[in-house]
């Protein structure tokens, strides 16, 4: 029998140590060592033994000059999820590892078994967490069962891999790795050792194979994803599942991709029969009303690679108490702060006496700079009570000394609101640099400062 030993791992970069220590001298955390308990690793070899015989496992590795490698185009697995296909890059790449993470109850699971029984391909669905009824009833409530589609419950990885070994399906997906315990560890389901022993096992198991391989993972309270750092090292693609549970709309983001861009993002809506994809967010983002209100305005903005206009709300009210609120909801609370001192330094209006409310419309949080001029526009608008137009949107970042500076990929800002119907956009002068005015049916109005756009808009 294996000798039982304990070791401290830090949770942040998987660095051991025979001994608790404060500091982590690799990664340099503080008070991130936990205590496991573990046996003398098994050789590789004798891991391996349990799923040899898939693609090109017996084969020996061994060095070869780099001119002798031939590149050729990595082979994708096209699914009918069009949004997942994006942030891929194009679809699933052969032996490629995929983690999912998101908040419990966001809707990981669900986009999984959806690709399950969507994807052209035979697939090997395993659950840890659910029993086959459980899946059986979401798979009825989802979509349209697929014969192609097995489903196993199991956490033992030697099991595991070895009815993939037998089965050899084209796709591999994994609910989750916090669940999955390797017979070769001796601690518990979730803990750092048993992610980092799994993750090696799936990692050697899909590049051997050439089997691509969907990993789900948990996240801690302080949002990324539960485990050792080194889980998010090994994998080639790591998505980013989020949105607010109290609105229908959700975000896949791509945080790390070998095999494509990091840019790209896709948008879903939950309803009652699973996620359904959303292709044209600017038309669900923006005010279904037709009358103006004040302190409302539309900003182009960008997620990813993909253009979006999207509904600002803004309230100022006086303040009852002596210290005004400031709340903001999918926009950064100082940065609100910074313009709301810009525009009290640089235009003299007096939002230190009032409270101030924002608000994007959707639940989605936008980190695009150039959102500020919306903003701007419908906090004066609010403290004015004076309404913008609906057919005017706004696309441009505002700095500290009051001018309007200019934002990456106009052009396709102004495209998507042309597209939508607006009638005229405020950019800042400094984008028309490249700018092919001619092409668009829009108005396009420059502005230099924060001076410009209140004459134009409220005089």
């Amino acid at each position: 029998m294996a000798k039982i030993r304990k070791v401290f791992i830090c949770s942040n970069c998987g660095n051991t140590s025979p001994k608790w220590i404060g500091k982590c001298p690799a990664c340099g955390e503080w008070n991130t060592y936990q205590e496991d308990i573990i046996t003398k690793e098994t050789p590789a070899e004798k891991k391996r033994a349990a799923w040899q015989g898939v693609g090109n496992i017996n084969r020996d590795p061994k060095p070869v000059p780099l001119t002798e490698i031939k590149a050729g185009e990595k082979r994708r697995l096209v699914t009918p999820d069009g949004e997942l296909n994006r942030v891929l890059g194009g679809g699933i790449v052969a032996g490629s590892l995929v983690l999912i993470g998101g908040q419990p109850g966001i809707g990981k699971s669900t986009l999984m078994l959806q690709v399950a029984l969507g994807v052209p391909a035979k697939v090997l669905y395993v659950s840890g967490e659910e029993s086959e009824e459980q899946i059986k009833m979401r798979a009825d409530r989802v979509g349209e069962i697929a014969a192609d589609c097995l489903i196993l419950t199991e956490v033992n990885t030697a099991k595991i891999l070895k009815f993939a070994t037998a089965e050899k399906p084209d796709l591999l997906v994994i609910d989750s790795i916090q669940t999955l315990a390797s017979p070769h560890i001796e601690s518990t389901p979730g803990s750092i050792s048993q992610v980092r022993e799994c993750a090696g096992d799936l990692q050697r198991f899909a590049k051997e194979s050439g089997i691509p391989v969907f990993i789900i993972g948990h996240i801690n309270k302080e949002g990324s994803i539960a485990g050792p750092k080194l889980l998010e090292h090994i994998v080639d693609t790591v998505l980013q599942f989020e949105g607010d549970r109290n609105y229908t709309y959700r975000i896949l983001r791509t945080i790390k991709n070998r095999f494509g861009s990091t840019d790209e993002l896709g948008i879903y809506e939950m309803q009652s029969d699973g996620l359904r994809e959303v292709s044209n967010p600017s038309e669900l983002l923006l005010s279904q009303t037709e009358e103006e209100i004040s302190g409302s305005a539309v900003s182009a903005t960008m997620e990813g690679m993909r253009p979006m206009l999207i509904e600002t709300q803004a309230l100022v009210s006086t303040a009852v108490y002596g210290t005004p609120q400031r709340s903001a909801t999918g926009f950064d609370l100082r940065r609100l702060g910074m313009l709301l001192a810009v525009l009290e330094k640089r235009c003299g209006f007096p939002f230190a006496q009032n409270d101030v409310f924002l608000n994007l419309a959707g639940g989605i949080r936008v980190d695009d700079p150039a959102i500020d001029l919306a903003i701007l526009s419908a906090l004066i608008s609010s403290l004015l009570d004076v309404s913008v137009p609906n057919d005017i949107c706004f696309a441009g970042e505002v700095g500290l000394s009051g001018e309007i500076r200019a934002v990456s990929r106009i052009d396709q800002r102004v495209q998507e609101a042309d597209r939508l119907g607006f009638k005229k956009i405020f950019i800042s002068k400094y984008n028309t640099k490249g700018l092919d005015v001619s092409k668009y049916s829009i108005e396009i109005k420059t502005v230099a400062k924060i001076e410009e756009l209140y004459r134009t808009l409220f005089e």
